[in-house]
């Protein structure tokens, strides 16, 4: 059974012109999606700017209202819930934002980023044992744990993506859409990121829905890949065959952007 399954999912943002700003269309961001992800699989969702993937992310994870469709997540009809009932959902079901900058609060050290989920979620752990875990998971993503007492300034591109895969982290999701986690970093740190969350999958069986406007950059992660144009999936298939076999003229159009060595 699948963890995720999305079906028929909309999300459109009215269009409003006139003296009297009245709705006169719509954005398409998202239209008509259908996918599902397995426990513990890699989905890669790839497409331009503008074409609603990062849209996709949000939606699933309400912090877009989506305009129709449905959304299962284990098992469970997860778009009508109001907040109160969603909250156990938002645990299990995390994001990693495409910038490392802006992403973190520069206000707050290391330890209160990655630690405010669980003061959230897990109230009844005592602050030595949020310490204790948030040093735990400094470790895992690569990073001493002295350095929680540091602020996001202090930090590299890279090692600030680390702790926001930290912060995603902390609360044992079972599924984390991934937004271009990768797309803000130098070439050489963003090999390193992929690994490091197949590293992650590997150890705690999370599933990914992975964003990125580069078919190279989920080659190597993704089970299967979808590819979105416009608002629409214009290809499914599984990773092996997208880069073997496309289908799509749009998918063949991104293949061909990508370098070649000579």
């Amino acid at each position: 059974m699948p963890l995720l399954e999305v079906n028929n999912l909309k999300t459109w943002f009215p269009v409003h012109g006139g003296l009297l700003r009245r709705q006169t269309g719509n954005i398409k961001a998202v239209d008509d999606v259908s996918f599902s992800v397995g426990p513990g699989q890699t989905v890669g969702l790839v497409g331009e700017s503008g074409s609603g993937k990062t849209t996709v992310g949000r939606t699933l994870l309400k912090l877009i209202p989506a305009t129709s469709g449905s959304v299962v997540f284990s098992g469970r009809e997860i778009l009508p819930l109001p907040e109160k009932e969603f909250r156990p959902f938002r645990r299990e079901m995390q994001m990693i934002f495409q910038d490392p900058f802006g992403s973190l609060n520069p206000r707050f050290s290391i330890a209160e980023i990655v630690s405010e989920a669980l003061e959230i979620h897990f109230p009844q752990k005592s602050r030595a044992e949020r310490r204790d875990r948030v040093a735990e998971l400094l470790r895992l993503v690569g990073l001493q744990p002295e350095m929680m007492k540091r602020y996001p300034h202090e930090f590299s591109g890279g090692q600030r993506q680390r702790i926001g895969i930290a912060r995603a982290l902390a609360v044992e999701p079972r599924f984390i859409v991934c937004d271009e986690p990768v797309s803000a970093l130098d070439v050489s740190v963003q090999a390193q990121i992929v690994n490091l969350l197949q590293d992650l999958q590997e150890q705690f069986g999370i599933a990914y829905l992975f964003i990125a406007h580069d078919l190279a950059v989920v080659e190597h992660i993704s089970d299967h890949v979808l590819v979105m144009h416009h608002g629409k999936i214009v290809e499914s298939a599984p990773a092996d065959a997208i880069y073997n076999d496309p289908q799509a003229d749009y998918t063949k159009s991104l293949l061909a952007a990508i370098p070649q060595l000579a």
